[in-house]
């Protein structure tokens, strides 16, 4: 068996065999790719630019479209590297930093849209305790804990991933390093340490997804309260879409997740990876951000504020 300091490195598969179309994809993926950058990007500057924006649900937003940015940038600069240059290899410390950021990432963001279906309770069923409940302190613990959280999470995946051995092929079936593609390709005769990890997260996973569902299930009883319909269909317009995001987001990396190992490849781990790892960060500027009225209101102060200058 061989030990796992000689490998040096591993190869990424792409989207397809015919360059034509690996070339397509990547043009695909690079416009979704500049699409996710620039959406996220402008939230992100245009709530540290407006002080009216300096409350507590913009505050998790600004963190949100961050993380967003970050974690869309792990995985699709690289695959699109991949594809134009026929050059797949990605080096052994390459690998391991990938997946430690695409883990990281990916449950820090969990966590903080748990955080935020707090904040969204306490506002709309608690409005009058809101600003002695979330106050400035309290957003910036609740934000750190997010991020030490996905950080300690992905530490903890990558050491128990990488000290298994990999003495089978080296080809990765997947177009970035993931737990799924390097346990199908790892000869280790147990994954323990990868268990323990995986229920962990698991068990961390399904508890913030019946917190989250417990408080929008508290959040729609308060809204049908509303006399008006406007105000109704306003703030189930708002939440429903963070929902839906989220139970794709979750209900994918499980499936991606708990799917048996396959001996040949398939088509729907690939897209599996792809609807969790660049759906949320695309998708999630324009549910939380660029239809809020606060940011449209802010986005055009900015641009006519450009203009006259």
């Amino acid at each position: 068996m061989t030990n796992l300091t000689t490998v040096t490195g591993f190869l990424l598969i792409g989207f397809s065999n015919i360059w034509e179309l690996q070339v397509l994809y990547a043009i695909l993926f690079l416009l979704i790719y500049l699409v996710a950058l620039m959406g996220n990007l402008l939230i992100f500057i245009l709530i540290s630019l407006d002080e009216h924006l300096h409350s507590p649900m913009y505050f998790f937003l600004k963190n949100l479209s961050f993380l967003d940015l970050c974690f869309i940038s792990t995985t699709l600069p690289k695959s699109i590297t991949n594809s134009l240059s026929h050059h797949c290899s990605i080096s052994f410390m390459g690998c391991v930093l990938q997946f430690f950021l695409v883990i990281f990432f990916a449950a820090s963001e969990l966590f903080l849209l748990t955080m935020m279906s707090y904040d969204r309770y306490a506002a709309i069923c608690q409005p009058l305790h809101y600003e002695v409940i979330m106050t400035r302190g309290t957003c910036v613990k609740m934000a750190t804990v997010s991020w030490l959280s996905g950080g300690l999470l992905g530490a903890l995946y990558s050491a128990s991933t990488f000290t298994l051995s990999f003495c089978s092929s080296k080809e990765i079936h997947q177009f970035f390093c993931d737990v799924p593609a390097l346990l199908r390709i790892s000869c280790s005769e147990t994954h323990f340490a990868v268990d323990i990890t995986m229920t962990l997260g698991f068990g961390l996973g399904i508890f913030c997804s019946i917190y989250i569902t417990i408080s929008y299930n508290h959040i729609f009883l308060t809204v049908l309260k509303i006399p008006t319909t406007e105000g109704r269909s306003k703030a189930f317009s708002t939440c429903l879409p963070h929902l839906i995001v989220l139970m794709v987001f979750i209900i994918t990396i499980g499936i991606a997740y708990l799917m048996p190992p396959q001996k040949s490849d398939s088509v729907l781990d690939l897209l599996f990876s792809i609807i969790y790892t660049v759906l949320p960060p695309t998708l999630n500027p324009v549910i939380y951000g660029l239809r809020n009225k606060d940011i449209k209101s802010s986005l055009r102060k900015l641009i006519t504020w450009k203009h006259l200058s």
